[in-house]
C-alpha cells in the first residue's frame, strides 16, 4: 500500500489558499480515481483507491498543518505504510507558480507541515512533491500571503502546477521517481529558506 498525503488546513475559509496546494492535489486523484474523501480515520479525510495493483490511501489532515505528523504517524501505523511508501504533497514559496520540485527525501526546510511529519515519524526519508505558489512578493509577509486565495490571474498556472503534480505522484507510485524528478526538476528553485 501507498499513502499519498496532501498538506493544507481544513475548513471552507481555507480551501482555496495558497497553503492548500496539497489538499487541492489530493482532491485531484480523488476525483481522477472515481474514489470520496471521508473524515473518519486518522485525524485525516482519506479515502481507498486501488490503482493497478496496489492501494493508495489518500489523505488530508485534519489537525492543521502544524500538526499534519500526528495524522501522517496514524495513518501509516493503522495501514502498515513503511517510509518508503509514503509520498507527501505540500505548497512551496521558492519555487514559481505553475512549476513543481519532486524529491525522494531531504530535510523539511521552513514548512510547518514537514517539520511535523518528520518530526512525527522520525524521518525525512520519504518521497515528497512540492507544488510551487512563489514568488514571495517583495515586502509581504509570508505567513499571511500562504493563507490568501489564488488570485483569478493565477489560476491557469495553479492548474498547470496541479496537473504536472498529478502526473508526478503517478510516476512515483509507479516506482519511477528518478525520471519524474529528472522530468519536474528543470529550473533551479528560486532562492529561499524553504528546502531545495
Amino acid at each position: 500500500m501507498w499513502l499519498v498525503v496532501g498538506l493544507g488546513n481544513p475548513g471552507d475559509e481555507y480551501g482555496p489558499t495558497r497553503h492548500n496546494a496539497g489538499f487541492m492535489l489530493v482532491d485531484r486523484l480523488a476525483r481522477a480515481w472515481g474514489v470520496e474523501l471521508r473524515g473518519r480515520l486518522f485525524k485525516a479525510r482519506t479515502a481507498l483507491a486501488r490503482r493497478g495493483g496496489e492501494e493508495v490511501l489518500l489523505a488530508q489532515p485534519k489537525t492543521f498543518m502544524n500538526r499534519s505528523g500526528l495524522a501522517v504517524r496514524e495513518a501509516m501505523a493503522g495501514k502498515e505504510v513503511p517510509p518508503e511508501r509514503l509520498v507527501v504533497v505540500y505548497d512551496d514559496l521558492d519555487i514559481p507558480l505553475g512549476e513543481i520540485r519532486v524529491r525522494k527525501k531531504g530535510r523539511p526546510g521552513t514548512h510547518k507541515g514537514m517539520i511535523s511529519i518528520a518530526g512525527e515519524i522520525r524521518t525525512d526519508e520519504f518521497a515528497r512533491v512540492r507544488i510551487g505558489i512563489g514568488p514571495l512578493p517583495a515586502g509581504r509577509d509570508a505567513a499571511d500571503f500562504v493563507l490568501e486565495p489564488f488570485r483569478k490571474g493565477e489560476r491557469e498556472l495553479l492548474e498547470e502546477g496541479l496537473a504536472q503534480a498529478e502526473e508526478a505522484v503517478a510516476l512515483v507510485l509507479d516506482g519511477r521517481i528518478e525520471p519524474a524528478m529528472t522530468r519536474f526538476n528543470h529550473r533551479k528553485a528560486m532562492t529561499g529558506n524553504s528546502e531545495t
